[in-house]
């Protein structure tokens, strides 16, 4: 069923957001994930949006073969994807090499159930790119943030932002470790990055304790 047509604000959001901050975005992001993804691994997007992050991140390393899931696939996707239902992953034990989330796991309402799906599926790893929440301050600045860069696509918006304390109480739930995580994240051009930046971006990758 095709979609109806975005109203002009938000419409015009999504075309600011693509053209200004969503390239970037995007293509820092594959690259700070290169480097952590084991070689010839087989990857899981989870909540793949559109693909770009994952087909930027095959471009990087042409070793991989990665496939997503969503829970309303875009039409448009640029990598293989199935739907699920958000919470359990359509898949066995060690399906995949790698499970990736890349600003998923703060639209959920609960953070362990999906990761620990993830740490169940993954033989080797799962990255992770998501936020840190420290502040009242952090949490009104990544609340717009998600509003303007998802509203206009109709994601779901929980705003379930984590701290870093969070984060580790959710890791050991799922039986998890960070052996690398680092919030040196370059997604905003100065001065843009005093704002919007200020180490609320991190990526991990985890293994299993």
């Amino acid at each position: 069923m095709p979609t109806s047509p975005q109203s002009w604000p938000l419409s015009w959001i999504a075309r600011s957001h693509q053209a200004f901050v969503s390239g970037r975005r995007t293509r820092v992001i594959a690259e700070a994930l290169a480097p952590l993804v084991p070689r010839n691994a087989s990857v899981l997007d989870v909540g793949c949006g559109d693909g770009v992050v994952a087909t930027l991140l095959a471009g990087r390393r042409p070793d991989i073969a990665v496939e997503g899931v969503e829970v309303a696939p875009r039409p448009g996707c640029t990598i293989p994807c199935r739907p699920f239902d958000g919470e359990r992953l359509p898949f066995p034990d060690g399906s995949f090499d790698v499970c990736l989330f890349v600003d998923v796991l703060h639209h959920t309402s609960d953070v362990t159930q999906l990761l620990g799906e993830a740490a169940r599926v993954a033989r080797s790893c799962v990255l992770l790119k998501d936020h840190l929440c420290e502040s009242t301050v952090d949490h009104g600045i990544l609340r717009a943030m998600d509003w303007l860069s998802n509203r206009p696509h109709g994601v779901v918006l929980t705003y379930n932002y984590q701290s870093l304390t969070d984060w580790r109480r959710h890791f050991a739930t799922c039986h998890l470790q960070a052996e690398q995580l680092s919030t040196a994240l370059p997604l905003y051009p100065f001065p843009f990055s005093l704002l919007f930046g200020r180490g609320m971006h991190f990526v991990a990758q985890l293994r299993r304790l």
